[in-house]
């Protein structure tokens, strides 16, 4: 009997919404790079991964073109992942330090991998327009998962979270009206709260569903490399992310 993720899944990778990307991914995959000619590379649509359970959320950018786009899994094979799952691993998150294929035994504790985009883009920026499409996948993992710790890598996954819990939405029919602060800025280390006020269908009373929303630098080079973002300052939102989903 397939779940609702094996369902959203299929759906992904079976995604063509976006020519340019849809292009772009299969190139890479059929002229590899030259360290990589052994590989048999994913070149599609890159779905999200870990616990089914998950209380923390993770909201990258999009697939590598040699990264996710050649493996098939969120952040492995590349310099990010490398930087990201020693510092999951140190938390507690990740069953292992290394990511470097959907078959090298590694698990998520508590945690949801996912993107913003989910096809390898050229020069690594999506349009507004591609990542509008990819739009509805990362708020139906939402939907699924109703975590309470939303993490996001980077100021364009931000934005996207941003964008669904700053209106009004339907989920399993029921209304939902999100309270956004308007003084919501990405920074690293920054922290909001947005609650979800709805009432079950046909009641009066609300329930209130509390998600965190926790602020990262992206672990790509341009950051790392430089010390814009340093293992003590990603260890840093990883210890607060256990500490939200405990409190």
């Amino acid at each position: 009997m397939q779940t609702d993720f094996d369902q959203l899944n299929e759906q992904i990778i079976a995604c063509r919404k976006c020519p340019r990307l849809a292009a772009w991914r299969e190139e890479v995959a059929r002229t590899k790079r030259k360290a990589y000619q052994d590989w048999d590379y994913w070149g599609r649509p890159v779905p999200g991964f870990g616990d089914p359970k998950a209380r923390v959320l993770v909201v990258g950018l999009a697939p590598g073109a040699h990264g996710s786009n050649r493996t098939g899994r969120q952040f492995t094979g590349d310099a990010s992942g490398e930087f990201l799952y020693p510092a999951l691993y140190r938390a507690g998150f990740a069953s292992q330090p290394n990511a470097t294929s959907r078959e090298d035994g590694l698990r998520l504790h508590d945690m949801y991998i996912t993107a913003s985009g989910r096809c390898a883009p050229p020069a690594n920026k999506p349009t507004t327009e591609e990542l509008d499409h990819c739009q509805p996948f990362l708020e139906r993992e939402i939907e699924i998962i109703k975590p309470k710790v939303i993490v996001v890598l980077g100021r364009i996954a931000f934005g996207r979270v941003l964008k669904i819990f700053s209106r009004q939405q339907t989920v399993d029919d029921r209304p939902l009206t999100v309270h956004s602060p308007r003084s919501v800025v990405f920074a690293h280390g920054a922290l909001y709260n947005l609650n979800i006020e709805n009432g079950a269908k046909g009641g009066t009373d609300p329930l209130i569903t509390a998600h965190w929303l926790l602020c990262s630098y992206h672990p790509s080079q341009q950051n790392t490399l430089t010390g814009k973002l340093t293992v003590k300052m990603f260890d840093a939102i990883w210890s607060e992310a256990k500490e939200l989903i405990h409190d």
